[in-house]
């Protein structure tokens, strides 16, 4: 069955006059637990969480699921930078819908939520771990080879949405 998720891709603008994906930094998290403690190239996402559609709006989701996974809230937008919603990304069986929004925020300390996993796999054994260990900003042109496979293509979303709204 298909799952729905949602999340924020947080950016910043570190430099003008370069081409965006020099210019244009966005907010990654990484995995916590064992399974992803020495997984860096294609081991990072956006702040993202599953959400039912029917019931709770991509907005609402994915600023909720920011807050889960960093322990605060995500910073609302400039009043002149419209948060924009980007076309939904299929990744294996999951659409993701993430929102892009303008902010600045510190990634240091993580409070991420606790989730259980099995421990080693199929050992019957269950440890606690954080849902992400960190949150780094990265250069669009780096964000691609950070971001897990399926959500790299999220980078020439971000690039379309942002063409027309920076010099």
């Amino acid at each position: 069955m298909a799952t729905h998720s949602a999340g924020i891709v947080l950016y910043r603008r570190t430099a003008s006059g370069q081409p965006l994906e020099q210019s244009v930094e966005i907010l990654l998290v990484h995995p916590g637990g064992p399974f992803w403690a020495n997984k860096d190239e294609h081991g990072w996402s956006i702040p993202k969480g599953e959400f039912d559609p029917e019931t709770e709006t991509v907005a609402d989701a994915a600023r909720r699921e920011f807050a889960e996974e960093l322990g605060r809230r995500a910073p609302a937008p400039p009043a002149d930078v419209a948060a924009i919603t980007l076309e939904p990304l299929r990744a294996g069986r999951k659409t993701i819908h993430a929102v892009l929004i303008a902010g600045e925020f510190e990634p240091e300390p993580i409070e991420s939520n606790i989730v259980e996993i099995e421990w080693p796999p199929r050992s019957g054994q269950l440890i606690d771990v954080p849902e992400i260990d960190r949150a780094e900003w990265y250069h669009l042109a780096d964000a691609r080879s950070k971001l897990h496979k399926g959500q790299a293509p999220i980078v020439d979303l971000i690039v379309s949405a942002l063409a027309d709204t920076m010099d």
